[in-house]
C-alpha cells in the first residue's frame, strides 16, 4: 500500500510543480510590486525590493570594495573615517568618489582600474555609507508613495516633506483632507472608477437575467435564431464600434458621460451574460417551474421567486467577470471619458512625467487599483468555478 501512495504521489509530482511554479512566477513581481511601494523613493532607486529587510543595503558590496583598507565600520583611517557623518556629508554623489580612485596615497592609487566598483555599486556604496554614518536617518517602510499618489503630488521629495519645507506646487494646501479631492490624485480617480464600474456592472445582471429567463421557459417564434446571434455578437471586438458609437454619441449629448459609458459597457457585456444565464436558469429543473404555473404563478413571479434566487451562483460569478473586465478597463474609459472625467487606469499613466520622473509612485498608485478588486476576487472566488462550470452537461 505505501509503494502504490508512493507511486501516486511521483505521477502527480509534475502537476504539483508546475502549479507551485505558476504561482510563484505570479507571487513573486507582485511581492516585490508591494515592497517598493513602501520603500522611499531614494532607496528605491538604488537597491532591489529584495534587500529592504537587509542591515545596510549596499553592505556586501562595500565589504567587496572598501573593506579591506577602510575597515569594516569604516573607521580604520582617521584622515577618510567613513563612519564620520562629516566626512561622509561631503560625498552628496557617487560621481564624486569615482573621482577620488585616481588619487595617488603614499605613491599607490587609491583603487587600481581594474578592481574599481561599477557605477551602480558606487551608488550602492554610497548609500550604505550616508546610512550607516547616520547622514540619512529615513524609514526604512513609509506610506509616503501612497500619500503622494492619492493627493497627486509630483515633485522631486515627497508631499509631506514640502509641505514643511513650503515648497508644494500652488495647487495643494497641504492640507490632506482638501488635497485628496486634487483630480490629479488618485482618490478623484478612486471614485470616478467606482461611479463606472457599479452601474455597468449591475446593468448587465438585471438585463441578462431576465433576458436569460425568457430565452429559458418563455416559447415565442424565432427564439433559438435570437439566442444564436447574441451567442455570435461575444466574436464582435468592441474596437470596432469606438468611431461609430462616439460620433453618435457626439450627436445625443452622451460624449464625455458617465451615461455614454455605462451603455457602452452593458451593451458589450450583454451578449456573454445572457449566455451565461441562460444556461444556467435553462438547467433548473423543469418540473419547477411547471408546478409555479400550475398554482397560477405569472412568469414574473417564476422568475423573482425560482429563477432568481437559484441563479445566484451564476450571478455572483457573473458580477466578479463583469466587474474585473469594467475596473481594469482603459480604451472604453480613454475614448468616451477622455481626460475630463479619469479613472484609475488613465490617471496611473499621468503619474509618471514624460521623461520617467515618479516612476515609484507606479507602485503604490497599482496597488490602490488592485485594492478593490482584489478584495472582491478573495470574497467570491468559489463563485469562479460554479460560474465556469454553468449549464455545462451532466453525465
Amino acid at each position: 500500500m505505501n509503494w502504490q501512495r508512493l507511486r501516486t504521489w511521483f505521477s502527480q509530482l509534475p502537476t504539483h510543480v508546475i502549479i507551485i511554479g505558476l504561482s510563484l512566477f505570479w507571487l513573486i513581481p507582485t511581492l516585490g510590486l508591494l515592497v517598493t511601494s513602501f520603500r522611499p523613493v531614494q532607496d528605491a532607486n538604488v537597491s532591489g525590493w529584495w534587500t529592504a529587510l537587509s542591515s545596510a543595503p549596499g553592505g556586501e558590496v562595500y565589504q567587496q570594495y572598501c573593506a579591506d583598507c577602510h575597515g569594516a565600520d569604516g573607521a580604520a583611517i582617521l584622515a577618510a573615517d567613513l563612519s564620520d557623518p562629516d566626512f561622509v556629508t561631503n560625498y552628496r554623489r557617487s560621481l564624486q568618489i569615482r573621482v577620488t580612485l585616481d588619487d595617488e596615497y603614499n605613491g599607490v592609487v587609491h583603487m587600481a582600474e581594474e578592481t574599481r566598483p561599477s557605477d551602480q555599486e558606487l551608488a550602492d556604496i554610497l548609500a550604505f555609507l550616508r546610512r550607516s554614518s547616520g547622514v540619512e536617518t529615513r524609514p526604512r517602510f513609509t506610506l509616503n508613495n501612497y500619500v503622494d499618489a492619492i493627493v497627486g503630488y509630483r515633485g522631486t521629495s515627497s508631499y509631506q516633506a514640502s509641505c514643511e519645507e513650503g515648497t508644494q506646487s500652488p495647487d495643494l494646501t497641504c492640507n490632506f483632507i482638501a488635497d485628496i479631492n486634487n483630480p490629479r490624485g488618485m482618490w478623484q480617480a478612486f471614485l470616478n472608477t467606482l461611479i463606472v464600474t457599479l452601474p455597468a456592472t449591475i446593468l448587465p445582471l438585471i438585463f441578462g437575467a431576465l433576458a436569460a429567463y425568457a430565452f429559458s421557459w418563455i416559447e415565442f417564434r424565432g427564439r433559438m435564431v435570437l439566442f444564436a446571434l447574441l451567442v455570435g455578437l461575444q466574436i464582435v471586438p468592441l474596437q470596432m464600434t469606438l468611431v461609430p458609437i462616439s460620433r453618435l454619441y457626439n450627436q445625443l449629448g452622451l460624449s464625455a458621460t458617465f451615461t455614454g459609458v455605462w451603455l457602452f459597457h452593458t451593451g458589450f457585456g450583454l451578449p456573454y451574460a445572457i449566455y451565461l444565464m441562460r444556461n444556467f436558469i435553462g438547467a433548473l429543473p423543469k418540473d419547477l417551474f411547471e408546478s409555479a404555473y400550475l398554482d397560477g404563478a405569472t412568469h414574473w413571479t417564476a422568475f423573482w421567486r425560482l429563477a432568481l434566487p437559484l441563479s445566484m451562483p451564476a450571478l455572483a460569478s457573473l458580477a466578479i467577470f463583469q466587474f474585473l473586465w469594467v475596473w481594469n478597463d482603459l480604451l472604453v474609459a480613454l475614448v468616451f471619458l477622455t481626460g475630463r472625467k479619469p479613472v484609475l487606469t488613465y490617471q496611473i499613466n499621468n503619474l509618471v512625467q514624460s521623461l520617467g520622473g515618479g516612476w515609484h509612485l507606479l507602485t503604490a498608485s497599482a496597488f490602490l487599483s488592485m485594492l478593490l478588486p482584489l478584495i472582491v476576487f478573495f470574497a467570491f472566488q468559489r463563485y469562479f468555478v460554479r460560474g465556469l462550470l454553468a449549464g455545462s452537461v451532466k453525465g
